[in-house]
């Protein structure tokens, strides 16, 4: 039995493609870990500290399709603001665009919850 894909809902439509278990849950723990960051730099939002520079999120899977995702932290003062490039390709296609982060993690979650 082969998994269903995982659709990501972007601004203007959706995409669907073959994607593993397995990747994605390496791609929630990625999205969980940079959630916590920008949920941390969201709180100290106040604060006239200079905040230390965080790591982007570069997320590659390779599989039927390429699948990149890119994120930084640091541009962005809420997980609810933040944005992620996204680019899916393929020998026939290549699609670049940008999706609110909170729709990549609900995206994840539901295909996660779908092959559980």
């Amino acid at each position: 039995m082969t998994a269903p894909p995982l659709t990501l809902n972007l601004a203007e439509g959706s995409i669907s493609f073959q994607f593993t278990p397995v990747a994605a849950q390496a791609l929630q723990t990625a999205l969980n870990q940079l959630m916590a960051t920008l949920k941390a730099t969201a709180a100290q939002g106040g604060s006239t500290a200079k905040a230390t520079p965080q790591k982007p999120l570069e997320y590659q899977y390779t599989g039927d399709v390429f699948l990149e995702i890119f994120c930084n932290p640091n541009i962005w003062p809420s997980p609810f603001a933040a944005k992620a490039l996204i680019t899916v390709r393929d020998d026939r296609m290549r699609l670049t665009t940008e999706a609110e982060l909170n729709q990549i993690v609900e995206a994840v979650s539901q295909y996660l919850e779908q092959v559980a």
